[in-house]
């Protein structure tokens, strides 16, 4: 694409100051629109060392006003981030609605970076893309506009800008040593920004390319397709334009039907005792290991109300070192939260490499309490079992152990546990008026319950059953689950 790319005609001087007046008061005027319409605007500016990006950034937002957008300047990752799954430092700065991002350089800038360089091979270069395509896309369907900029210049011109820079002591520490090395191997470069961009070129995330031969010729292409493609957003938004419902292309578990599970599993106080201690021992030193070997463990409880999750994780967490780990109780999103994609407030509780993330709720409240109470639209919940699956996926390739429980008991076991809570005054604080409205509709959970649990029990990260009407064996078996899983990772890990 890059290579047979045809520069527009560049407009005279009177032309091209008359065309840019307009754009940047147009410009002024849809930001309005977009807070307006909670539009999230995410732009992404890539291209050429020395291509002007920064220069022409700071023209392209001369005119709006700067308490809606943020400009983040994405270079190398830090070690902090390095720890982190290859998109997070990303998906954390995703604006929220109304609001615009500017991404000086992004993850093209690191993929293409790490493998020019020889830092990245062939195999782990096609994963990142593949991770790329499905965050673009994604962002497209839950109503971000991506919009996605790269900055071309010839050979001849980057060398005589970076000769400039590097003469003026003020600016020379703006010339790295990889942008000399680009311009010295241009047509190696140009092979794979080419290759890239046709790669990650899709209909929900199209690339535009920008000739930085003028700043001002810059500013005015990337101002007139930025109002272009906003008008285009808010045109789709108002004919309630719904996302392709794509088809699950992961390995699936075959799993039975909660109805179908029996619950009458119990063992006495004696073996609870003994099987807590033995097991609990286990994962304290299964805990240093996978800090030692930098492995993430993510732990997912999902569950009835009253069924045990709290106890559960309370016996598990007793066996972790409290530096390594943390719980997160997700409860309905916060503002800031809700104006976002609705998976960032969990990338954003993702743990470092050798620590444990345990969360009491989870991403699948989209399929269930979301879907149920009408927080979404249809179409949002039916799309999100293959985002949700992709979004697994992403953290079983950076390295993590996923592991979802279910936490499982039947209605008179509920009834009981809840009238147990309401009698006992120290416990009232367990049960609210929305616990004994959700167990009105019992039924509908358990059929949404179902659907999730057949349709996102994949291979890589699959769901385990917990039969809590006798919690104790729950809790036993979910130990055991924990640590059979962690044993299975560092043994792969040790062939």
């Amino acid at each position: 694409m890059l290579k047979e790319w045809v520069k527009d005609r560049r407009p005279d001087d009177d032309e091209l100051t008359r065309r840019l007046e307009t754009a940047r008061m147009e410009l002024a005027r849809r930001q309005i629109l977009v807070k307006e319409n909670k539009l999230p605007v995410l732009v992404i500016m890539d291209g050429w060392g020395a291509a002007g990006k920064g220069s022409v950034l700071g023209r392209v937002i001369r005119n709006m006003d700067p308490r809606f957008f943020k400009c983040e300047t994405l270079t190398e990752p830090t070690r902090e981030e390095l720890r982190r799954p290859f998109l997070y430092r990303y998906f954390v700065r995703i604006p929220k609605e109304g609001q615009f991002s500017f991404f000086d350089g992004s993850w093209m800038g690191e993929v293409t970076g790490g493998y020019l360089r020889g830092d990245t091979d062939k195999k782990l270069y096609k994963a990142h893309l593949t991770s790329i395509k499905r965050f673009e896309r994604q962002l497209n369907d839950n109503g971000y506009l991506v919009v996605k900029f790269f900055f071309h210049i010839d050979e001849k011109t980057q060398k005589k800008r970076l000769d400039e820079l590097a003469s003026d002591e003020t600016t020379s520490w703006r010339v790295s040593d990889f942008d000399r090395w680009q311009n010295k191997h241009y047509d190696k470069c140009l092979d794979v920004f080419d290759e890239y961009i046709e790669a990650t070129n899709q209909f929900v995330a199209p690339w535009y390319f920008i000739d930085s031969s003028s700043k001002k010729w810059a500013e005015l292409q990337m101002t007139e397709i930025l109002i272009a493609s906003i008008d285009t957003a808010l045109k789709n938004a108002e004919s309630q334009r719904t996302a392709p419902i794509l088809q699950n292309t992961f390995a699936l578990r075959k799993m039975p039907k909660l109805s179908d599970i029996p619950l009458d599993k119990q063992m006495t106080e004696e073996e609870y005792r003994k099987e807590l201690d033995e097991l609990q021992d286990r994962l304290k030193q299964l805990h240093n290991e996978i800090y030692h070997k930098k492995i993430p463990v993510i732990i997912a409880y999902e569950g009835w109300d009253a069924a045990g999750k709290g106890g559960n994780i309370k016996r598990i967490a007793a066996a972790l070192d409290p530096r390594g780990y943390e719980v997160h109780p997700i409860a309905s999103p916060e503002p800031a939260e809700k104006a976002r994609h609705y998976l960032w407030r969990f990338w954003r509780r993702l743990p470092k490499d050798g620590h444990i993330a345990i969360f009491d709720r989870t991403w699948y409240g989209r399929v269930m309490v979301e879907r149920l109470e009408g927080f979404c639209s249809e179409n949002d919940w039916q799309r999100a079992y293959n985002e949700i699956n992709e979004f697994e996926k992403e953290l079983v390739d950076w390295g993590a152990v996923v592991i979802k429980f279910w936490v499982q008991i039947d209605k008179d076991t509920q009834l009981e546990r809840f009238t147990d809570r309401q009698n006992t005054p120290e416990k009232q604080w367990k049960i609210t008026d929305e616990d004994w409205r959700n167990r009105e509709k019992w039924d509908l959970y358990e059929e949404a319950v179902d659907e999730m649990i057949q349709k996102t029990s994949t291979t890589y990260a699959p769901w385990y059953v917990l039969e809590s009407n006798d919690k104790k064996y729950a809790r036993i078996k979910a130990l055991k689950t924990v640590i059979k899983a962690i044993e299975r990772r560092l043994g792969n890990d040790n062939k």
